[in-house]
């Protein structure tokens, strides 16, 4: 418990802090705060007690969902300490479980949002389709033993790029009303013992990439023809799309900004 002479001796000029955070997102109710589960965002939040005397509002930059892993998710907070960004981080994974972990810390410009100055994520999502998936690798991907038809996948994949409304790759009963994003990149690469599927675009619906893949696990297991993409996306209907793929193969990778846009004044 931080005490009212150590709060205010960790009192300090009102800063923005950039944070990057890897998570194993096995054991939580994906990112953002609830009552009926933990998530990666309530134990960043409370690892902050002890060095304000107080849990504050952290800020991700996409709000993963249960299960959902990050490499390179990004997050936003203001806080009032003088505390060295150095010794913030080791103090926030001193506190936290082994399956989050701060990767760094810094100063940035003190309007810099996490969600709202992105311009862009990168997500990668893994299938293993070998007979055996090692038990040390369960948690992070989906198994599908048997072959899949890459080259049907690509064409298929082609089709998700652009500027388009995803509606039909969205979790049903979303309230998002505004469905158009735009995917720059839907790329396929085999691995040795299955396949990657990595997707890049300036934002993404709830459950539209896991919605994608089980799509184009569709076609390449040919239950579905590459070129029928174009008329399911323009159906808007989320029943016409594939089975949604499980969130343990799903990992958000980076998050991109424009350049200079987190810099602290002075510096830009």
């Amino acid at each position: 418990m931080t005490t009212e002479a150590e709060a205010s001796a960790s009192a300090g000029p009102r800063r923005t802090l950039k944070l990057a955070i890897a998570y194993d997102g096995t054991a939580y109710s994906g990112w953002q705060r609830q009552t009926n589960g933990p998530t990666i965002q309530a134990a960043i939040e409370e690892a902050f007690v002890p060095l304000l005397g107080a849990a504050p509002t952290v800020t991700g930059a996409g709000r993963t969902d249960t299960g959902v892993h990050a490499l390179g998710q990004v997050a936003s907070v203001r806080v009032d300490c003088v505390h060295a960004v150095s010794a913030i981080r080791r103090a926030l994974n001193v506190r936290l479980p082994p399956d989050i972990r701060v990767l760094s810390v810094v100063d940035v410009a003190p309007e810099f949002h996490a969600r709202f100055a992105a311009i862009g994520k990168t997500y990668r999502y893994r299938i293993v389709t070998a007979e055996v998936v090692s038990p040390f690798e369960r948690w992070f991907v989906w198994h599908l033993p048997g072959p899949l038809r890459m080259e049907a996948m690509r064409k298929a994949a082609a089709h998700c790029c652009g500027t388009q409304d995803f509606a039909a790759f969205q979790a049903a009963h979303s309230s998002v009303t505004e469905t158009v994003r735009t995917v720059t990149r839907v790329d396929l690469h085999l691995t040795g013992d299955g396949l990657i599927v990595e997707v890049h675009g300036d934002g993404f619906l709830r459950h539209m990439v896991r919605t994608m893949v089980g799509t184009l696990v569709d076609v390449g297991a040919g239950r579905r023809d590459p070129a029928a993409i174009p008329r399911l996306l323009r159906s808007g209907d989320r029943q016409q799309a594939g089975d949604t793929a499980p969130a343990a193969g799903l990992t958000l990778v980076s998050v991109d900004y424009p350049a200079g846009v987190d810099l602290p004044h002075g510096t830009r």
